[in-house]
């Protein structure tokens, strides 16, 4: 039992060494790649010559400090291997080789994003490639770098054409999908404890197991090492202390996400305010058909479906724009978010346009307009809660209004009856304004009571005496309604493991890391 012990107790301290040692050199590769990124940065500036940099390269000493540039024939050639007495020159060309192959990986990278590259599943393939190639290149943690700009000309590029939802929607669903990947892998550089704390857990993670193979059997043990190693690193969402290109790129994103949500939103309040305009009066042929009660069945059904032809309309381009986004994947809640302003835009649209026109308050207008809200209901219980969330809401002020002219025996309600019961969102000003312009058409009933209205404008006279505004109007919002933690909160956990790269890259050494690990 003592030798089985002392057996395991040997292979513990080989593999805490050899993890160790993993540790330096990766911290050992991210210096190099920063200093190989600035290396990159001034050999593109001519007082930098490779001549030059020769000479720099020797003037350090070993205790630190600089010498003259004589140093290099002083040094000691027998403590001094011949193969590092020059190292630009043994390093020079492979260096300008590694430096070339990463801007041709950038370059491919480029080509293949700006195509097509769809969906595997639920993934934006794009999102899922960009956020890996600059993980495994540690672009992140860079000091100087031209691939975040380039992928952000990128995508500003493929939406300029403004009136392609499709368009815009896969990139509304890329961008959001890599602004949700950022958000949750970078950490401003500098944040105190967040390497040492991704060390410790490492740490913790390999006593855990080292103990767990101490209890089982050693073939147990061998299988967890093997299946819990560092091998597809890149597929594992991990802090990272990034540098100030990366956090710039990620507030350009942001700001692509929110431009991308604002131009999707405002193309469907273009495509449905010529509609709009229509659904607030019913047409007057097909109302007046209606209301005289036409004894033939099929007349007044063609009738009715006239009048409701304006709306269904607008379901119809509500019903496509769904159809987009969902093609493309874009979260549930930024389509809740689209969705949700264009209600409160036609809540503000219809609300509005009421109030204003005379001709629009009366009570056989009412009943079309209560029929065509009907029908927005409908396409709300069909898109789901997942998709429409609170969007019937936001319809509250034209729903009140509307049924308040549709109401019978409107003289007999008490002022409190109606700002409480019947009308509890609309204000005094909106109230009056209403009961003062109503008129029926179609049973000649009156508006309110006098004492009603005398009420009201008492109340009026108050609000004004105390700087309460006396706009009955209604303003539409057309602010972003979200911030890049409510995307990081709403949106599930993306999974980068196992997807396929496209065909463009998926034969390309430089690129074997995005490979699936099956292969």
């Amino acid at each position: 039992m003592a030798i089985v012990t002392s057996h395991y107790l040997v292979r513990f301290n080989v593999i805490l060494v050899a993890f160790r040692l993993e540790e330096k050199l990766t911290n050992l590769e991210s210096e190099n790649q920063v200093l190989r990124q600035q290396a990159l940065t001034m050999a593109s500036n001519n007082k930098f010559h490779s001549g030059r940099t020769k000479s720099i390269s020797l003037r350090h000493s070993d205790s630190g400090h600089l010498t003259n540039a004589d140093t290099k024939t002083t040094v000691d050639t027998h403590s001094t291997p011949h193969h590092s007495r020059e190292p630009s020159e043994v390093e020079e060309k492979p260096q300008k080789s590694l430096n070339e192959k990463q801007q041709e990986n950038q370059d491919l990278l480029i080509r293949c994003i700006a195509q097509h590259l769809g969906f595997s599943g639920s993934r934006p393939i794009a999102a899922c490639i960009i956020y890996k190639c600059l993980l495994h290149w540690r672009s992140f943690e860079v000091e100087r770098t031209s691939v975040f700009d380039r992928i952000i000309q990128t995508i500003g590029q493929a939406i300029e054409t403004q009136e392609n939802n499709e368009i815009l929607a896969y990139w509304l669903s890329n961008a959001s999908t890599l602004l949700l990947l950022l958000q949750r892998t970078l950490k401003a550089s500098g944040a105190a404890g967040m390497a040492p704390q991704r060390r410790r857990s490492s740490s913790a993670t390999l006593f855990g197991r080292m103990t767990q193979s101490f209890r089982g059997a050693p073939q147990a043990a061998n299988l967890a090492l093997a299946n819990d190693g560092m091998v597809g690193e890149v597929d594992t969402l991990r802090q990272v202390e990034a540098k100030y290109p990366a956090l710039l790129f990620k507030q350009q994103l942001t700001a692509y996400v929110e431009k991308i949500y604002g131009m999707i939103r405002d193309n469907l309040k273009k495509e449905i305010s010529p509609l709009l305009g229509l659904c607030i009066q019913a047409p007057r042929t097909s109302r007046a058909s209606l209301v005289k009660g036409s004894s033939r069945s099929l007349a007044n059904a063609a009738a009715q479906q006239a009048l409701i032809a304006h709306w269904q309309g607008i379901v119809k381009s509500l019903g496509n724009f769904l159809s987009t986004l969902k093609t493309n994947h874009v979260p549930p809640f930024l389509v809740r978010k689209v969705f949700t302003q264009i209600f409160s835009f036609i809540n503000v649209q219809l609300f509005n346009s009421l109030l204003l026109r005379r001709e629009c308050c009366s009570f056989s207008n009412g009943e079309y307009v209560k029929a065509g809200l009907a029908e927005l209901e409908h396409w709300c219980y069909k898109a789901t809660d997942e998709y429409a969330g609170s969007a019937w809401d936001e319809l509250k002020h034209i729903r009140q209004a509307i049924g308040f002219l549709v109401i019978h025996q409107k003289p007999k309600k008490t002022l409190d009856e109606i700002s409480h019961d019947l009308c509890p969102v609309l204000s005094i000003q909106q109230l009056y304004r209403i009961s003062t312009m109503y008129w029926d058409d179609k049973y000649g009933t009156h508006s309110v009571s006098s004492d009603v209205i005398s009420n009201m404008r008492v109340l009026m006279t108050e609000d004004s005496n105390n700087a309460v505004s006396n706009s009955f109007l209604l303003d539409d919002d057309s602010s972003i309604p979200f911030s890049v933690d409510d995307i990081s909160k709403s949106m599930e956990q993306i999974d980068i493991s196992d997807l396929e790269p496209p065909p463009l890259i998926r034969e390309n050494s430089g690129f074997v890391f995005l490979l699936p690990r099956s292969e």
